[in-house]
């Protein structure tokens, strides 16, 4: 697109609509307008005019308010979908395999779909951290787009002005003045807070123009916020992980280099309705126990150096805590939640290696539901393997048995008994409430003794470096708002011709009432013409305005 030469003979940059000048219409559109287009004060933006390139065509694309818009539906969307089940740092299961193997089992389907479109995960996936980041270069962008068109009409605000801008404008009027009503206009402009300039027989009054900036103020907070949302995926910034610790147990805090945590005991104290706890004996007895406190003893520890990422061995005292709801245990810029709890969860379980005909017992073994081993020795040489360990065994699938996740709830196992008497071994599937032989009746069996339980603590370890720049982006965005919603940018002008009349134009974005109101008290002290609403005149007389 070419330059355009007004008739005042500025010379215009492309796609200008009104001179920047003396305010004339350049183009045949805008000259069959009763109305100005004042959005821009007629300054063309870059997305309307260059469209050749792929870089116009990228710019063109990322600067429509529709596809900012169309992001955020479909980043809501998704946001929405991923409330559809739990994220993965809700589920009973450690590791991308088991992971996966939880959300097919649990959830069917609907849960291998959900895990292999990342809504597992989904604020850490790609693709919607690329939907964020193309929210973001949308906003940018836009901004860009739309602010340096209004900053340049903005900055080179002209006094005197065109009568066919003057006449174009929606207040407008025109009639006889005296010699001093400029000045008059003037000083009570001045009174009423008005930035005001004369050049020789025109006068320019600018009221509340930092309103005009209140949006590219919303989107430069928009984007710090998006910022400090895609810097959560940066190792280091953010952190929100869950431990599940049982009782007794060491283990390596995760995403805390250095730090493990010991779970010494945990404890539930609940309302018993008597005394001090009267108040919620109603609610006892609705629904049977309320809890007044859960927490966890840990001992805090940290790795000395050069020793292996996860190591559990000769860690050096650091701290005891008791971790209770909202008190968290706060180290090195980690916060560590008590969230959740599991009680009586299943430790170890016994079993006695007997005869099935004389039940005599051929010595015990316990296994560790966590650890189990592969071997047991009994007296007499008898051993017990364990074929296969199923932690909460769900029924068979084509003749396999099956867990439904690797938490000991219903475990079950496959074991070969051998003794003396049978030295080519025995094979049968255990469960708490069955045993099943699949090669026909054995000789010995285990039969179950004792089980031993313990608690497990379920806790969150969260670390947020981008918290700061999260309010910052959040407080900067509320100032856009409170700056758009509640100023607005007002404009007169007003010329006296050679014949003495006073032409009269105003201009806002928004609030025509105040407006109009300034107006009228301009027009009593400093005798103005009378003025009209000109769009109002067209709606009355049904009249479009092009």
């Amino acid at each position: 697109m070419e330059k355009t030469q007004c008739k005042c003979g500025y010379v215009n940059p492309p796609g200008t609509n009104l001179c920047e000048t003396c305010g004339r219409s350049l183009t045949e559109k805008e000259q069959n307008k009763l109305l100005a287009d004042m959005r821009y004060e007629g300054v063309a933006r870059r997305s309307q005019t260059y469209n050749k390139s792929i870089i116009d065509k990228v710019w063109n694309f990322f600067s429509s308010v529709k596809v900012g818009v169309g992001l955020i539906v479909v980043i809501l969307i998704a946001a929405a979908i991923g409330t559809i089940l739990p994220q993965h740092m809700y589920v009973p299961a450690t590791g991308e395999t088991a992971i996966k193997a939880y959300y097919s089992d649990v959830y069917g389907s609907i849960g291998r779909v959900y895990h292999f479109l990342g809504f597992h995960d989904m604020y850490s996936s790609v693709w919607f951290i690329v939907l964020v980041g193309m929210l973001a270069i949308s906003l940018i962008i836009a901004s860009l787009d739309r602010f340096v068109p209004l900053y340049r009409s903005l900055k080179s605000q002209r006094v005197l002005r065109h009568p066919s801008f003057m006449n174009k404008q929606r207040i407008y009027g025109q009639g006889p003045g005296a010699d001093d009503t400029l000045h008059k206009a003037e000083a009570k402009l001045k009174e009423l807070k008005y930035k005001v300039r004369m050049d020789k027989n025109g006068l320019l009054a600018e009221k509340g123009r930092f309103s005009r900036w209140g949006p590219y103020v919303n989107h430069i907070g928009l984007i710090i916020f998006l910022s400090g949302v895609m810097l959560r995926m940066i190792p280091g910034f953010y952190v929100d992980e869950t431990l599940w610790l049982r009782e007794g147990e060491t283990r390596a805090i995760p995403e805390a280099p250095g730090y493990s945590l010991e779970n010494l005991k945990f404890k539930v104290e609940t309302y018993n309705g008597e005394g001090e706890d009267a108040r919620f004996s109603e609610a006892i007895d609705r629904v049977g126990t309320v809890v007044k406190n859960y927490q966890t003893d840990v001992v805090l520890y940290q790795q000395p150096e050069g020793s292996l990422p996860g190591a559990t061995e000769n860690l050096e005292f650091v701290k005891e805590y008791p971790l209770r709801v909202n008190q968290p245990l706060k180290f090195d810029g980690y916060a560590m939640y008590q969230m959740d709890y599991k009680l009586d969860e299943l430790k170890t379980m016994t079993f006695a290696l007997t005869d099935q005909q004389t039940e005599e017992s051929l010595g015990e073994l316990t296994i560790d539901l966590i650890n189990p081993d592969e071997r047991y020795e009994l007296k007499n040489g008898s051993t017990v393997e364990l074929l296969g360990y199923y932690p909460n065994f769900s029924g068979f699938e084509n003749g396999e048995p099956q867990t439904a996740s690797p938490l000991p709830d219903n475990p079950g196992f496959l074991v070969e008994m051998t003794t003396p008497t049978t030295p080519k071994g025995e094979t049968s599937f255990i469960t708490i409430q069955n045993t099943i032989e699949p090669f026909g009746d054995n000789q010995y069996k285990l039969t179950f003794q004792s089980a031993e339980t313990r608690n497990v603590s379920g806790l969150t370890v969260r670390k947020d470096r981008t918290l700061p720049i999260l309010g910052l982006g959040g407080f900067i965005f509320m100032i856009g708002v409170a700056q758009g919603m509640y100023f607005n940018h007002r404009l007169f002008w007003l010329q006296q011709t050679d014949n003495g009349d006073i032409l009269l134009a105003g201009h806002t974005n928004k609030n025509w009432y105040s407006l109009k109101k300034d107006l009228d008290q301009v027009s009593e002290y400093a005798l103005l013409p009378a003025f009209t609403d000109q769009q109002e005149d067209m709606e009355k007389e049904g009249k479009p305005q092009s």
